[in-house]
């Protein structure tokens, strides 16, 4: 459920040449906040059967949603057993029913592709604690294994730390740290079922002892009847867990009600960063360190994805940090180049895009004299639209970036991938000028 508190940049990673990605399945997230979730919001909505003059109650339009959705699931779901308790009692923090259950059962997540229901997360435990004890289960529909590349246990894992950094502001650091794979036995519906385990201890900060670290996660995947179905938890060892096919979703639909409800009413108490008083910038110094923080999140993705790994930024680029330095440089912008909020918005929106966009194109823009010179001169032009060397490269951007295709045939496709060698022309020309 995630909320940035700032306004995102608008980004065109990709290359101009390429064809729009088809559309993705429909996700219901645990990370609410996010613009894909409010689209299933309206979804809810609009489809909940609401009377005239009713107030909207988003979370229980959401509810109804969820309800209908899973109510058409045609395969068994599982879940944390009813009545379960962790061997060894509960870690601090960790809470129980009064029969010996982990409390916080909730619905987590469900994806549906082409109105078939693809999957169902529940979670179970303490959401508060990045101690746990904290489960998520996640049943796949039969024959999803042959037909989808499912996530690998890593990413499980990371997931897990990204919820607690997302929910919490907890940062567990990124990943790996020291890893085990282990074999264990998880007891489904009674019967114990054999796991492969990926275990994940996140490495203490130097100096720091050893006992006051993060606790490990782990994440596992097993066969049930013919069904796939992932765990992955904290604070509880794997031997621990005992899964069971859940018969009634209410438990989960209301858990997740009240958990939104909780985390919508933390974001409230938020001061929105538009609204916040930053430190004064000086001079362009927050459109460079804007740059910085944007030009290192592309590296990051593609670093990760050249070894195979699933992108996802660094935490400790995403959120609240990245929020202010935007707002920091849309401020700017306003008051250097005395623009409306609107206009420094979209001119910063486009520098940013045209750095990344450079960095992801050449060799040269990052750690090099050549590549401080051209931000430099971006910075520049974004605000005082100054006559600097690198003008036919600005001007061949503005193009690129103003007549960007939202979709289209090859024709179109083929002219903007000429406007994009145009424009690193103009760069290389730049580039040679200054030998």
């Amino acid at each position: 459920m995630r909320e940035s508190g700032g306004r995102h940049q608008k980004r065109d990673a990709g290359s101009s040449g390429s064809a729009p990605a088809p559309d993705r399945p429909v996700r219901e997230d645990r990370f609410a906040g996010r613009p894909a979730d409010r689209s299933l919001d309206r979804s809810a909505e609009q489809g909940a059967g609401r009377p005239a003059g009713r107030p909207v109650d988003r979370f229980a339009d959401q509810e109804e949603f969820s309800r209908r959705t899973l109510a058409a699931a045609d395969f068994p779901v599982y879940g944390v057993a009813a009545g379960q308790a962790p061997a060894g009692g509960v870690p601090a923090g960790g809470t129980m029913t009064a029969d010996g259950a982990l409390a916080g059962e909730a619905l987590a997540a469900f994806e549906t592709s082409g109105g078939e229901l693809r999957w169902v997360e529940v979670q179970c435990g303490d959401w508060r604690s990045a101690a746990g004890p904290y489960v998520t289960v996640r049943t796949y529909r039969p024959g999803a294994e042959p037909g989808e590349r499912l996530p690998e246990l890593e990413d499980l894992v990371e997931d897990e730390r990204d919820r607690v950094y997302e929910q919490l502001g907890v940062d567990e650091g990124d990943g790996p740290g020291r890893v085990r794979a282990l074999r264990a036995w998880i007891t489904v519906d009674g019967e114990p079922c054999a796991v492969e385990v990926h275990e994940d201890r996140p490495v203490p900060e130097p100096g720091a002892p050893a006992a006051d670290g993060p606790e490990p996660v782990w994440a596992g995947r097993l066969r049930v009847g013919g069904l796939t179905v992932t765990v992955c938890a904290r604070g509880v060892a794997p031997g621990a867990v005992e899964l069971g096919a859940i018969g009634d979703f209410e438990d989960c639909l209301r858990g997740r009600t009240e958990l939104l409800r909780d985390l919508a009413a933390r974001r409230a108490r938020r001061v929105p960063v538009e609204e916040r008083e930053l430190p004064p910038a000086v001079g362009m110094e927050a459109h460079r360190a804007l740059i910085a923080q944007s030009v290192a999140e592309s590296a990051a993705i593609e670093a990760q994805v050249r070894v195979g790994r699933t992108p996802r930024l660094p935490r400790g680029l995403r959120g609240e940090v990245g929020a202010v330095r935007w707002e920091a440089a849309v401020r700017q912008q306003m008051r250097l180049a005395t623009e409306t909020r609107e206009e420094a918005a979209a001119a910063v929106t486009s520098m940013v895009n045209h750095l990344n966009r450079l960095s992801q194109q050449t060799h040269w823009l990052v750690g090099t004299a050549e590549g401080e010179a051209a931000v430099e001169e971006v910075v520049r032009y974004t605000v005082f639209a100054s006559e600097v060397a690198s003008l036919p490269a600005q001007r061949a951007w503005a193009q690129l970036w103003r007549e960007r295709p939202g979709g289209g045939g090859a024709g179109v496709w083929e002219e903007q991938r000429l406007a994009e060698q145009l424009w690193l022309s103009a760069w290389e020309q730049w580039r040679a000028a200054r030998r």
